[in-house]
């Protein structure tokens, strides 16, 4: 089983490639296929639009065919596939269809672990095993980014998407070999159960909320409002942004691991994450409070957010508890489902700073309402 898992980390380390790798190529694929940067744009929501409807019957698979054949031929369909795909495209219509199989494939790996980890191992132990396995693959993150850069100079950008196809074909097929299923009590075939028994859960309805804004403020500012805040306000170029957006990644990274420790230390999960998050909550109300601070100091207000903001692991051990042992799979993706998104939905529908530039005249306090969001969440 450890074996199994270590191929689930490359395989998370192929998720999280996926999802921020498409920024690296826009400069050639515009050259090369004529792909706008809306066409990419489009191209990368598809990926969480997808990856979010596929859990449900993500979660429906891991309970009635347990995690290795699910996470292997979806990994191996969705991101070898997606891989060929992509390499082969001719147009921006091909990159969409090659990120919603990237969606596809990417869809079952983190939630295949963590429900190894709730029937297999102590509850004590979730979050610090589930940290520590969104901590390790968020090195595919920082490998979407430098690395891939080199990659496409040294070898072109098609060259690297069939070498990526064939990464995740090797990673399935190992999954396939290696992953074992956790063995299921006999009794489990005569027990059932829906979604909309969990969603009548009364526990679970207080849970719902928490995950829907617990991980959006730190992946938005992640994803979409560092960059034009340190641009509008501060003038940062592409590498300073650059290095501060890589720290805040780390910092997340850093924070998976964390708080399983922490909450071995403290003895309270709701501590950790209530103390955790009101942290996180200052330091955005921070960058609200005091728009003149220098950029070193909003880059390290950033990153600490980042850090604090890294709790989901915390909450999805406290949720999955709730779950009755033969829906542990439709459970934690159902969590998963609130938790995506979240995030979607901030990028979405909150009011993103620096959309547009704003006049040196405006009120400095404008152009950073993130904070508005972390605070409302």
């Amino acid at each position: 089983m450890k074996l199994g898992i270590l191929f689930l980390v490359f395989g998370y380390f192929l998720s999280q490639f996926y999802r921020s790798f498409l920024a690296v190529l826009t400069p050639i694929l515009s050259v090369d296929i004529g792909a706008s940067a809306s066409d990419l744009s489009f191209a990368s929501g598809l990926w969480f639009f997808v990856f979010a409807l596929m859990q449900i019957p993500v979660g429906w698979a891991l309970d009635r065919f347990g995690p290795r054949v699910t996470t292997a031929v979806l990994l191996a369909l969705g991101g070898g596939g997606g891989a060929v795909v992509f390499a082969m495209a001719n147009g921006p219509d091909a990159v969409s269809v090659a990120m919603v199989l990237f969606g596809i494939g990417s869809s079952p790996v983190l939630m295949a672990s963590y429900y190894i980890f709730a029937r297999m191992y102590p509850p004590a132990m979730f979050a610090t095993l589930g940290g520590a396995m969104i901590g390790f693959g968020s090195a595919g993150n920082l490998a979407g980014s430098a690395p891939l850069g080199w990659a496409v100079d040294a070898y072109g950008w098609r060259a690297t998407l069939w070498g990526l196809a064939v990464a995740a074909v090797v990673v399935a097929t190992a999954l396939l070999i290696a992953l074992r299923d956790p063995p299921k009590d006999p009794a489990e075939a005569h027990e059932s159960g829906s979604l909309l028994d969990l969603l009548r859960n009364r526990n679970l309805l207080f849970i719902f909320p928490l995950m829907l804004v617990n991980y959006a403020p730190a992946a938005a500012i992640r994803g979409l409002w560092a960059g034009p805040y340190l641009l509008d306000v501060y003038g940062l170029d592409q590498t300073g942004i650059g290095r501060a957006t890589l720290m805040m990644a780390i910092a997340m990274a850093i924070g998976s691991f964390a708080y399983g420790p922490m909450e071995r230390l403290v003895g309270s999960n709701k501590k950790v994450v209530l103390v955790g998050n009101l942290c996180g909550a200052s330091l955005s109300l921070f960058l609200w409070l005091v728009p003149q601070s220098t950029w070193m100091t909003s880059a390290i207000a950033i990153t600490a957010i980042g850090f604090f903001g890294a709790s989901f692991p915390a909450l999805m051990a406290h949720g999955q508890q709730f779950f009755p042992r033969h829906m542990k799979g439709r459970g934690i993706t159902l969590l998963n489902l609130f938790g995506i998104g979240g995030v979607g939905g901030s990028c979405s529908l909150s009011p993103a700073p620096c959309a547009r530039p704003y006049p040196k005249t405006s009120p400095p306090r404008q152009r950073f309402t993130a904070a508005c969001f972390y605070c409302s969440a």
